[in-house]
């Protein structure tokens, strides 16, 4: 039997990419897009327009899912924000806007997917970033971005108690500095090798139970 996926985000990038690797792998791919697709998308991923920061429109858009089940969930929002490194120097615009399609619409639209993940088996996950660990990210590099990705693992982690009673699992997942328009030209992690390591990782996921912090590579990483 087939399995089913659902990316959102899934018009560019690593959220393209993980459709197409999964996709490539005999799933079942849904995939959203804001405005556009990349050229030539894979015919065998079905494509479904939302904009996670329109809230009468993911409302709508869960709605038409119906009683759909899917083995994989994936939320893969993120842009990155003020480029200054404190936040009197950013505007109360851009900080909004970071926040809100970094942390506060992925959990917004989380709460409405998550009975449309299938019970026992089923996987709900979060395009993180290593940046949001306390642990991981010492120096606090690129503090305003990073810290909106720490607010999404501390709100990844409230959902624990639902998905734990339906036995679904919950990732955070590092994509690596990947090569793509936000990462740019000198990321040393290639798309297809981010998105085939993060097709790994959920599939090894399946049926864990509980929320993990995970590399592309299956490394566990520090809150």
């Amino acid at each position: 039997m087939k399995k089913h996926a659902l990316i959102i985000g899934a018009s560019q990038g690593i959220g393209f990419g993980l459709s197409n690797i999964l996709a490539d792998r005999d799933w079942n791919v849904t995939g959203t897009y804001r405005s556009t697709t990349e050229q030539d998308p894979n015919p065998a991923i079905t494509w479904l327009k939302l904009d996670i920061n329109d809230t009468d429109q993911y409302r709508a858009f869960c709605e038409q899912l119906q009683s759909q089940q899917y083995d994989a969930i994936i939320i893969n929002a993120g842009i990155h924000g003020p480029h200054c490194t404190f936040v009197d120097n950013a505007s109360d615009e851009d900080l909004f806007e970071l926040y809100k399609t970094n942390t506060i619409s992925p959990m917004r639209l989380a709460s409405k997917l998550l009975p449309y993940v299938k019970p026992d088996t089923g996987v709900l996950g979060f395009t993180s970033s290593l940046m949001g660990s306390l642990n991981e990210n010492t120096e606090a590099a690129m503090p305003i971005y990073s810290s909106s990705k720490s607010a999404l693992n501390m709100l990844i982690r409230s959902l624990r108690p639902n998905a734990t009673e339906h036995g679904i699992t919950l990732l955070s997942l590092h994509p690596g500095w990947v090569s793509t328009r936000m990462g740019g030209e000198v990321a040393p992690v290639s798309v297809d090798a981010s998105s085939i390591g993060l097709a790994k990782v959920i599939e090894n996921a399946q049926g864990k139970q509980g929320h993990h912090f995970l590399d592309f590579q299956g490394k566990s990483l520090s809150w």
